[in-house]
């Protein structure tokens, strides 16, 4: 490797971020786990701190390294709306976790055969483990190969005797090194090492913003450089603001805040990813609080991760040979991040950046392992072979994790044809299989009338809706002379986040109409798991594990997101 790319300063950074993680891991194996409540969720025993900073780590990836970062080269502030979902985090912490806590369930799905059926339960791990593959997995491999790709600058590597593309290198090699110490360590893995890995994640991209405005010449000049039409077809509007015409082709104002809310009820509310952070949680209060924290870091990745993307663009504008060029000829938006690393920073601190990519990739795919694991295990084997001792069950969920990521990698030449830029793909995938689940959680939820049989054909609805949309993308993004019809106009012309919102208002319709024609559920079945059904105990409960101060805090972060929709209109 070129020395000029890495000096011993950044290889001295990166050992020592190595030694600190051995060490962490090394402290949770002295703490063995007895049972698999131990091992997914960490004995039931989080605390705030962890909670929050896993949540956040847990959902920065290399999809916000590589692909929110190339979103805002590409699109601008388009993205943001996902990225100021601190609210829903919220309602995770507000809404949610009182029902879930009391439910003292392991998984989302379980939860559902417990306001539903076994079949609802079925369904959603189903479609939650196709989510994983398809996004989750795919994605995170993915875009962890190019960013080390671009970053240490090597295309391929001399192994066994032939030349082999350092892409797969690295991306494999980061996914069993990942997985080792995940699988023995559970989800105390996943929750210590998250401690030390938001930091630095945070403190490497907080360099990367700074020197990459040095180097622009500051925010005005980003904001005069990046007041202009994003490069995407159909665009209105410029890319340093948030609101785009209904006419924009890509982020529809009214679709954007629709589709980015019902994909971030989903996944912050209701996914299994997400949530598994919060049942870890001692109790009510620390699980509430983990959430208000995750929210309070939730609304960093915008300033983190797109804005160093509209600066990679504000500096190739500037320079007109910043970013590299794709074979057609378009700027390779989505090696803004890397490409930054790369040429802005000196020795020593492209070690501590690097860390927190390895952070944020190590995070995101430690907490997909553990979810994953969970799902299979927990949602599937055990209700097959009850008798299956809690020993197995850990075998048996590391097992599946091994098969789900190598689907993962098998997906991830079908995602590259559908999708330019990986955020946006990310998204748009997210975008059909969410309606379904949100449709379910929030009207059973919500609506005592709510059946097993309504929930249960509210998430098939979402899923056949879901995979016909993913199946029309795939289809017509790969054959270019396919005839207009109204098939082709509805699931694959009709843009994608206006799609999303009708997705959702035929669910609802689905689980109201189903719920009205079928026998209403046991009220016993239900206490507690639906508003107006908790008995007093619950109830006091609940409202002692809260205080001013904690809505003080939820005061504040909702405020933050006001200012910054103001700002950016």
């Amino acid at each position: 490797m070129d020395s000029q790319i890495f000096a011993w300063q950044d290889w001295l950074v990166i050992a020592v971020f190595a030694v600190a993680m051995i060490g962490i891991v090394l402290y949770v194996l002295k703490n063995k786990n007895e049972n698999s409540g131990d091992y997914f969720l960490g004995g039931r025993d989080s605390t705030w701190l962890a909670i929050g900073a896993s949540i956040f780590a847990s959902n920065i990836g290399s999809e916000h390294l590589i692909g929110l970062a190339g979103s805002g080269a590409s699109s601008g502030m388009a993205m943001a709306h996902w990225e100021m979902h601190g609210w829903m985090i919220l309602i995770l912490g507000w809404v949610f976790v009182p029902f879930y806590s009391r439910s003292m369930v392991y998984t989302m799905p379980e939860f559902l055969e417990r306001r539903y059926n076994s079949a609802s339960r079925s369904i959603l791990t189903g479609i939650s483990l196709i989510s994983y593959v398809m996004t989750k997995v795919a994605v995170t491999v993915y875009a962890g190969g190019l960013v080390f790709q671009q970053v240490f600058g090597i295309s391929t590597i001399r192994m066994f005797g032939t030349d082999v593309d350092f892409f797969w290198v690295s991306a494999i090699g980061l996914v069993l090194l990942t997985a080792l110490y995940t699988i023995v360590g559970g989800m105390k893995s996943v929750l210590y090492t998250s401690v030390l890995q938001t930091p630095i994640l945070l403190l490497g991209s907080l360099i990367i913003l700074v020197l990459g405005l040095r180097e622009l010449g500051g925010w005005d000049e980003m904001m005069r450089l990046c007041d202009v039409t994003p490069a995407y077809e159909g665009a209105q509007g410029t890319m340093i603001h948030l609101m785009r015409s209904n006419d924009d082709s890509q982020f529809p104002w009214l679709g954007a805040l629709v589709g980015s809310s019902i994909i971030g009820f989903w996944y912050w509310c209701t996914d299994q990813f997400i949530v598994q952070r919060v049942l870890s949680g001692r109790n009510e209060r620390e699980s509430r609080r983990g959430a208000i924290f995750g929210a309070y870091l939730k609304l960093l990745p915008v300033f983190l991760f797109l804005l160093p993307g509209m600066i990679a663009f504000a500096i190739h504008q500037k320079t007109g040979s910043f970013l590299p060029i794709l074979d057609g000829g378009a700027v390779n938006s989505d090696a803004a991040f890397p490409t930054l690393v790369a040429k802005l920073l000196p020795a020593g601190l492209k070690g501590i950046v690097v860390c927190g990519i390895l952070a944020a990739l190590m995070s995101s795919l430690a907490s997909l392992f553990n979810s994953s694991a969970m799902l299979y295990t927990i949602d599937f084997h055990k209700r097959v072979w009850p008798e299956t001792s809690e020993r197995r069950l850990v075998t048996i969920g590391q097992i599946a994790t091994v098969v789900i990521v190598l689907l993962g990698i098998l997906w991830i030449p079908v995602m590259r044809s559908v999708g330019n830029v990986l955020y946006a793909y990310l998204q748009d995938v997210q975008s059909v299989l969410s309606p379904g689940i949100a449709s379910a959680f929030l009207l059973g939820i919500c609506w005592k009338r709510t059946s097993a049989k309504g929930g249960m054909w509210g998430l098939l609805s979402g899923l056949i809706l879901g995979l016909t949309r993913l199946g029309a993308k795939v289809y017509y993004s790969n054959v270019t002379d396919a005839a207009d019809t109204w098939f082709k106009a509805v699931f694959y012309d009709f843009n994608w986040l206006f799609f999303s919102g009708c997705m959702l208002c035929v669910c609802l319709l689905v689980v109201v109409v189903v719920s009205l024609c079928t026998q209403e559920p046991d009220q016993k079945k239900i206490e507690g798991l639906v508003f107006g059904t908790a008995t007093p105990e619950q109830r006091k409960a609940t409202r002692e594990s809260w205080n001013k101060w904690d809505v003080i805090h939820t005061v504040i972060i909702l405020s933050i997101i006001v200012t910054f929709y103001i700002y950016f209109w």
